[in-house]
């Protein structure tokens, strides 16, 4: 038992947040490039996940709203859950995007740097061939200090919901910056003058909310004397 919370209520919400992350995901993925990769195809290619095409932001929506159907049918406390939650999201993100780099996408930008990386010819997914910046890595490390933090957080913490909202804040920072030396989004998905991608965008909504549940979640109050 943690914070109260049966851990058997913890594993029984995993495959919520499994389904939930994979369906969000892949339906990002599907909206954000539909011309480049379903247009004219048929409709099981939304489907075949097993060939890559899932978008982080997508999967964190899907789980918030399987995490919240989840909670209010056990009668759960939604921030305190959520607080127990947030480390291990970070940490499922260092492993994710290591199958980023297996699989060849959200490559980096050319690169000349000692630890550029180059991809093998005939990848699935077709990443360029020359040296790029290995921003799977870059993201994977960051989400690794992430983790640390938000554990570390965890036993320390003032209020229900600071660490989720900390996760947030933090993710939003880190992925702004990995997404400087992204180098797969299309033409068409570069905004604001061309150096904002998709994912910038939802960085900056992702702060706002972090920031948000920061200043609004109730604080308990102090006893005095």
């Amino acid at each position: 038992m943690r914070a109260g919370i049966a851990a058997e209520r913890i594993i029984d919400l995993g495959p919520w947040l499994i389904i939930g992350a994979i369906v969000g995901a892949r339906t990002l993925y599907v909206i954000s490039y539909w011309h480049e990769a379903f247009e004219g195809k048929p409709i099981a290619d939304i489907f075949m996940v097993w060939k890559g095409g899932l978008v982080y932001y997508g999967g964190l929506v899907g789980s918030s709203l399987a995490y919240i159907l989840y909670v209010r049918l056990k009668k759960l406390p939604l921030w305190k859950v959520a607080d127990i939650l947030a480390p291990s999201v970070a940490l499922g993100s260092a492993f994710g995007r290591i199958g980023c780099l297996l699989n060849g996408c959200c490559y980096g930008r050319a690169c000349n740097l000692p630890w550029a990386i180059r991809f093998p010819e005939g990848n699935p997914l077709n990443p360029p061939t020359y040296p790029v910046h290995p921003t799977e890595i870059y993201d994977s490390l960051l989400n690794l200090g992430l983790y640390a933090a938000l554990a570390w957080l965890v036993r320390r913490k003032k209020f229900d919901g600071q660490v989720f909202g900390l996760y947030l804040v933090g993710y939003a920072v880190l992925r702004s910056f990995v997404e400087m030396f992204r180098g797969d989004y299309p033409e068409h998905q570069h905004y604001l003058g061309g150096w904002a991608t998709p994912a910038h965008l939802a960085s900056i909504a992702t702060l706002a909310a972090g920031l948000g549940l920061l200043w609004l979640l109730p604080r308990p109050e102090v006893k005095r004397g």
